[in-house]
């Protein structure tokens, strides 16, 4: 046992996040604080390892990395062993292994699963959007959102707007009450990325009654009327024709449908919105 630290460089032709965290999984299973943890990300020239392999010779260092750029790997394999250095390969056993079985050549392209991270990020970037500026919480948001979805109660809003997260785009959605004034933010958005929601009000009044049971409540509530639904679709299709927007009936739709339809009609527009990959 040394007081001298061990030390691992980890080597990448991309940002080397995966083959730090495999370092750091193994080390845990020790009892050790005894050690430090090098990061060379982007090394991508044979004159950048050949570096790497003095400063790891000079130290006693192992190298731990991930290479897929043609000739890299190779390269540093063959100088480490010239110079007496220890290496660790943390992806090409793996990647032979699945290729041999998948019966496919591998990409060889560094990043793959950054650009993957990426893309998860977005994803969950505009769920939490959708959150944030749902149900009119905020009409900060209105500015901010790819898409903006009116209509009154319970015409899926939500749902849809937490769909189109999962397709990273943002969302906001702002209900129509009679009894309050649309916020100022929705008519000075461009009304290309508004989308007015309504449906059939026989349909609505049973999406209602089936709300207020759920909730506890007596079904013949005015939520729930005939005469309250038609007074609220009424001024909902009056601030839709006032917002120039187009609007879809959800009547009988599934929220998967609708938001095909929202798509269609921006990609119509060549309004872009989020990634819908």
């Amino acid at each position: 046992m040394t007081d001298k630290p061990m030390v691992l460089y980890i080597v990448s032709d991309s940002v080397g996040e995966t083959a730090e965290q495999v370092a750091k999984a193994v080390i845990g299973q020790f009892d050790t604080r005894n050690y430090e943890l090098r990061r060379f990300p982007f090394t991508t020239e044979k004159a950048q390892l050949q570096e790497v392999i003095s400063e790891a010779k000079n130290e006693n260092a192992i190298i731990v990395f991930t290479m897929v750029i043609n000739g890299l790997r190779e390269f540093l394999v063959e100088e480490a062993e010239k110079a007496n250095v220890r290496t660790l390969d943390i992806m090409t056993p793996l990647l032979n292994l699945i290729s041999k079985e998948l019966n496919m050549k591998p990409k060889k392209e560094p990043g793959t699963i950054r650009r993957l991270d990426e893309k998860y990020f977005k994803k969950i970037e505009a769920i939490e959007f959708a959150v944030k500026y749902d149900d009119g919480k905020d009409p900060r948001g209105i500015n901010k959102a790819d898409i903006v979805l009116v209509g009154i109660s319970r015409t899926s809003k939500t749902p849809l707007s937490m769909y189109l997260a999962h397709r990273n785009i943002k969302a906001a959605n702002v209900p129509l009450v009679p009894e309050v004034a649309p916020p100022k933010e929705l008519f000075n958005a461009p009304s290309e990325k508004i989308i007015g929601l309504t449906t059939n009000p026989r349909k609505l009044i049973e999406i209602r009654q089936e709300r207020l049971k759920a909730l506890g409540l007596k079904d013949g509530a005015n939520y729930a009327s005939m005469e309250r639904i038609l007074e609220e679709l009424d001024y909902a299709d009056k601030v839709m024709r006032k917002l120039n927007c187009p609007v879809i009936d959800v009547s009988t739709r599934a929220v998967e449908e609708s938001a095909s339809i929202i798509l269609e009609i921006f990609k119509e527009k060549g309004y872009k919105v989020g990634s819908t990959k």
